[in-house]
């Protein structure tokens, strides 16, 4: 019989040239690599090969963060071309000419037939395949390492929003803190960068990037709260979700500054600043920190406060992930056993004249009352009570940490529009973190984000042309949350001092399919994009679902001290966070 054999082909090293040698495109990276692109696959044509027959792709580029910038040129061409090579990326000093950012070594697989026998079984083969650095962790957590092909790679590498698709080298899930030095050290000694994630909520900004050599430590084995309620303070440990530390605080009479979403957990909103229902009056999670404990890049476990490693304890108060692995954290609770809470509804014909009331209301108000409004639309589900299902909504939402005497008083502008709910009133603190009706459970979501000044006539006009009554948009909802109080006032004992915005807008859709995300995101950038008059400057990162200058969340001088302590404590960039300071 006929056998085909397989030998590899090693390419000419292909970069954005045209064919006398000259540089194109030396201030675009991401035509450079497109067209270093194109003349891997002229290469390949010439020699009478196709795309699919890569078998391997080197990437070299003289800057590592400005290549993930545009990394997404070399992935939608591959998946256009069927190619499926493995791809490893090289930083180095510097490319053949002058002003080249990128070039490509490339392998193809050339199959030909033989013209002898060969004897029942599987085809010669030549190719040899490298096992990837990665191998070198498995069995590690106690069998809990999940690498490309293994049964349990895609449950382990799905993060909360599940229309996010990350494809890491590997998927770690440990279930102690000595667990995580030990995946540490092995990707470290691998040459793999590490990615800490719990949940997954704001996964999206590190999918973004390449993965080829990341570790995700996905810590949702390693759980659990203790609550000191002499001094105060609770001790959560790594993947903790709020609702835990919510239900344990409640039994000692105390509260924590958690979000809106109950299984958010509490190291990534904590290290990413928070936002609470609490923030007007207390300011961000993060100022609530007193002690982090963490696995650094050199696989020991630290712990850090204001007086141990004070730098790196500034820093982990709002800087992120890019620190090291957050095996615990410590953190002051509220002497607040209830609170006087809740949410108003309306039909979305009556948005103009709630959303003006609330805008003017909100310019007045006591640092006690946090609240935020949302243009919501719900689809016709049968598992979705009936005031909700199929309807376009108005909700306020929020607390009031004042006397129901005094919270009525407060709360009579909103209530004189006569809502057809009205759930605010005395709760326990617990219950608190149930009443921005988040979805229970992982969701398929697109977002955009951006922070607004001073809401003018203008501006809510052009906010309810988009949302409001009447508006098409695919958007679940549109939500402004107030700013200001405690959270306007800088606290310079961490890294994220304060945010710099009136109002924080957030625009979500449900991304059920690919049609659904494209079309979800176009709505949620056209709002962004009306509201830009009276946008900021600064994000609010805990919210920003897509990369951008991580600078953009802090003022001056934090920015450039959290660099600085960023590179202290990680010199060789083993750490990769989904807003990452270098």
């Amino acid at each position: 019989m006929t056998t085909a054999l397989t030998d590899l082909l090693r390419l000419p090293p292909q970069g954005p040239l045209d064919t006398d040698g000259r540089l194109l495109h030396e201030d675009d990276d991401a035509a450079q690599l497109a067209l270093a692109l194109a003349n891997v696959e002229g290469w390949l044509a010439e020699a009478h090969l196709h795309p699919q027959d890569l078998a391997e792709l080197h990437v070299r580029t003289t800057d590592l963060a400005r290549l993930e910038r545009v990394y997404d040129v070399l992935t939608e061409r591959l998946e256009a071309t069927s190619a499926h090579p493995v791809v490893t990326i090289t930083e180095v000093a510097a490319l053949a000419v002058a002003g080249m950012t990128v070039a490509l070594d490339a392998v193809a697989r050339r199959t030909h037939p033989e013209d002898h026998p060969q004897e029942e079984g599987p085809a010669m083969t030549t190719q040899h395949t490298l096992a990837p650095a990665a191998e070198s962790l498995r069995g590690l957590c106690s069998g809990g390492v999940h690498l490309p092909g293994d049964p349990g790679y895609d449950a382990a590498r799905m993060p909360w929003n599940v229309a996010v698709d990350q494809r890491p080298a590997a998927v770690a899930v440990p279930h102690s803190a000595e667990e995580v030095q030990a995946v540490v050290r092995a990707a470290v000694a691998a040459g793999l960068r590490v990615a800490p994630q719990s949940t997954g909520h704001n996964a999206a900004p590190l999918a973004q990037g390449p993965l080829h050599d990341v570790v995700i430590v996905r810590l949702s084995e390693l759980t659990g709260v203790t609550i000191d309620a002499g001094s105060r303070i609770a001790r959560v440990v790594g993947g903790t979700l709020w609702q835990d530390v919510v239900a344990a605080a409640a039994e000692h009479g105390l509260a924590a500054m958690h979000g809106s979403s109950p299984d958010v957990a509490v190291a990534g909103y904590t290290l990413g600043g928070g936002l609470s229902w609490y923030a007007r009056q207390h300011g961000l999670a993060s100022h609530q920190l007193t002690a982090v404990e963490l696995v650094t890049s050199d696989g020991e476990l630290v712990r850090t406060d204001a007086e141990h490693h004070p730098e790196l304890f500034w820093a982990l108060r709002g800087g992120g992930g890019n620190l090291g692995v957050v095996t615990a954290m410590e953190m002051r609770l509220l002497p607040v056993a209830d609170v006087y809470g809740g949410m108003l509804l309306w039909d979305r014909s009556r948005a103009a004249e709630v959303l003006r009331t609330w805008a003017a209301w909100t310019r007045e108000l006591p640092e006690s009352v946090t609240t935020a409004i949302r243009m919501m639309s719900f689809p016709p589900l049968p598992e979705l009570p009936p005031f909700l299902s199929g309807r376009q909504l108005v909700v306020i939402d929020g607390a009031v940490l004042e006397s129901d005497e005094r919270a009525a008083e407060l709360l009579a502008p909103l209530r004189a529009l006569a809502p057809e709910m009205d759930t605010f009133g005395r709760m326990p603190a617990a219950g608190l973190i149930g009443i921005h009706m988040d979805p229970p459970g992982p969701t398929p979501a697109v977002s955009h984000h951006a922070t607004l000044g001073e809401l003018t006539d203008e501006a809510l006009e052009t906010f309810l042309a988009e949302v409001g009554d009447g508006s098409t948009t695919s958007l679940l909802f549109a939500e402004l949350r107030h700013l200001g109080g405690a959270l306007a006032r800088p606290d310079t004992g961490g890294a994220l001092t304060h945010l710099r915005a009136d109002y924080n807008l957030f625009c979500v859709a449900v991304a059920a399919t690919p049609e659904m995300g494209a079309q979800g995101m176009a709505d949620a950038r056209a709002v962004t994009s009306a509201m830009a008059p009276w946008s900021t400057s600064a994000r609010v990162l805990n919210f920003t679902e897509e990369q951008v200058d991580t600078s953009t969340g802090y003022d001056a001088e934090g920015w450039a001290r959290l660099q600085q302590v960023r590179d202290a404590a990680d010199p060789t960039g083993v750490f990769l966070a989904n807003h990452r300071v270098r």
